[in-house]
């Protein structure tokens, strides 16, 4: 039996492959204009990640399941943008699909986003667990107030909240146990230990306000990757493509033309 999720994407453009993977409780629509700007030089596929968007929950969701269920939206090697949770699932698909991951361009991305003793730079578990227990009831609310931690603190914060609230529930609502499924991937991954394994280059665009994965996460992942750099955009936060375009492009359009 196929365990294996099937989502939805778009593709747009033509040239060398991109596949964009947005972050918790939304979907490929939170890029914004992202996709049209790298759609003139580069083939992109923008995926629904399951029971967001557009693409039903139909199988159980794990950062394998999420990873097995995007790499089957490309036929070949391709560059892989991700967001967040999407940064998760980009850099364990390096992991365990590195014929299919040519680059890495990782955003609001950290190694773990839970707080341990070992590891200061992360919210709280007691925080996710709030999270979680609030999806029993009013989910949209939780996700609203979500959506507020991700801005918080950053520059152009109001205006990057109303795109994010825009694009929220364009599609409808996400899937109620798919966001308590994301909730437990984002509360227990810890890929810290197998950083060393993802030998393919890598660019880290990361806001330095950002609360959700603090700067200080983004500075040890890319100290634990062999081929990272990272970028910081100092008044951004969570979601720099959104609220620092310009800046955001700058950098990853370095990087594509290396």
């Amino acid at each position: 039996m196929n365990n294996t999720p099937t989502i939805y994407s778009e593709r747009i453009g033509h040239g060398p492959d991109i596949v964009m993977i947005h972050g918790w409780g939304l979907h490929g629509g939170a890029w914004g204009d992202l996709p049209a700007h790298l759609a003139a030089r580069f083939r992109v596929t923008v995926v629904d990640l399951p029971g967001h968007g557009r693409s039903p929950r139909n199988a159980p969701l794990s950062l394998d399941a999420l990873a097995a269920a995007v790499a089957e939206q490309i036929d070949g090697p391709a560059i892989w943008l991700g967001w967040s949770l999407g940064a998760l699932v980009a850099l364990n698909a390096a992991l365990r699909y590195p014929d299919k991951v040519q680059r890495l361009v990782l955003t609001g991305a950290t190694p773990r986003f839970s707080r341990a003793p070992d590891w200061p730079q992360a919210i709280s578990p007691e925080i996710l667990a709030e999270f979680a227990a609030e999806l029993s009831g009013d989910y949209q609310a939780t996700l609203q107030r979500f959506l507020s931690l991700q801005v918080g603190g950053a520059d152009e914060a109001h205006a990057t909240l109303r795109a994010l609230r825009a694009e929220l529930l364009r599609h409808g609502a996400p899937d109620a146990e798919a966001l308590r499924e994301g909730l437990a991937i984002l509360s227990q991954t810890d890929l810290r230990a197998r950083l060393g394994e993802v030998r393919v280059p890598t660019r880290i665009i990361h806001g330095g306000r950002d609360r959700l994965s603090p700067p200080g996460a983004a500075r040890a992942l890319a100290a634990g990757l062999p081929h990272a750099r990272l970028d910081l955009i100092a008044p951004a936060g969570h979601a720099p493509f959104l609220s620092h375009g310009r800046e955001f492009n700058a950098c990853l359009d370095e990087f594509l033309h290396d």
